[in-house]
């Protein structure tokens, strides 16, 4: 997999900012790993609870939830998942945690506003913290121990870069949840550094059919478009539809991996995808809050940790098969 030249130099010397997916996963719902509590590394029996953003219909989540759990077994710990797309309602599962005591809080800060007050508590609460995915640049004011994830702003970044490679004009960036400050530093990564026009289309994430449909009615009314950006996984095959619908010649890209990427990308029916490994950010995350509680240790010295980003294109499609279809990537 290749990273571009502008994203590896940049992320030589940059702090990460914030970093998500976007929806996605199994919502609202309490889930306890799979063999769960074994103590399967030979020390005490930690609860490590997850909390995110998440809503239906992204795979991006289950990859998450997956690394989180081989770690989980790993360590020995007790993996509790739980998720609500809106920020309230995040907070509120992230308080039920503090009350449980668990031994320590993976969580993303996509709508950091209303996330702020009750990170802070559960650190004053002695709970320590890891943000992944979204939010990077509020991690270390809120007392967390540190960020997993990507530099959103480099990936779009990175993504604009490969799109005047490819003597595009004029992109189209889909944003599938307003107010995701992660989605939107992706599309102002693009903008910065893409020499053509990039207009953002705000989309209904949730509703798979009319999302399509917004895409394919801009792409019919704007012919000028060559190249549609989607911000995550789902959205890219919404799109293919989309062009086709439209009767329009525009490249599609996306952010994150799945199955259904890949074989896209088999296809040709897409360019690239920015691959941000959500796996590592669920095992990364599990396993650093075990190490601090069994060792002190901080990975990443209290800097964040980044995970992506990599362009992926059909080019690596063979050795992505197998991953993606164990959905590990």
């Amino acid at each position: 997999m290749r990273i571009t030249r502008t994203a590896a130099a940049v992320l030589a010397v940059c702090a990460l900012a914030a970093g998500c997916s976007g929806s996605g996963g199994k919502e609202g719902n309490e889930k306890p790993a799979a063999d769960d509590g074994a103590p399967a590394a030979g020390t005490p029996a930690l609860k490590i609870a997850m909390v995110t953003h998440s809503g239906q219909g992204d795979t991006f989540w289950d990859i998450v939830q997956k690394g989180a759990a081989a770690a989980a077994r790993k360590d020995g710990v007790r993996f509790l998942y739980a998720a609500a797309p809106e920020g309230k309602e995040q907070a509120q599962l992230v308080q039920t945690y503090i009350d449980q005591k668990v031994d320590g809080i993976v969580v993303t800060l996509a709508k950091p506003e209303a996330m702020g007050d009750v990170v802070r508590k559960a650190v004053a609460a002695g709970i320590p913290v890891v943000t992944v995915n979204s939010g990077g640049e509020f991690s270390k004011d809120l007392g967390a121990l540190g960020h997993i994830g990507q530099d959103e702003s480099v990936a779009g970044e990175a993504v604009g870069e490969e799109l005047n490679e490819r003597g595009r004009k004029k992109a189209l960036c889909v944003i599938h949840e307003q107010g995701n400050v992660s989605l939107e530093a992706r599309c102002d990564g693009v903008r910065k550094t893409f020499g053509g026009e990039v207009e953002n289309l705000n989309v209904e994430g949730t509703n798979m059919p009319a999302t399509t449909s917004s895409i394919e009615a801009r792409l019919q009314s704007g012919r000028d478009i060559d190249a549609v950006v989607t911000l995550g996984a789902p959205f890219a095959a919404a799109s293919v539809k989309a062009r086709e619908g439209a009767g329009s010649g525009a490249e599609i890209s996306t952010f994150d991996l799945n199955a259904a990427v890949v074989a896209s990308l088999k296809a040709k029916e897409i360019t690239f995808a920015v691959d941000q490994q959500p796996y590592l950010q669920g095992y990364l995350a599990v396993d650093g809050l075990w190490l601090h509680k069994v060792n002190g240790n901080v990975v990443g010295g209290g800097k964040p940790v980044l995970t992506g980003p990599a362009l992926v294109t059909a080019e690596d499609v063979p050795a992505l098969e197998k991953l993606t279809a164990a959905g590990t990537r």
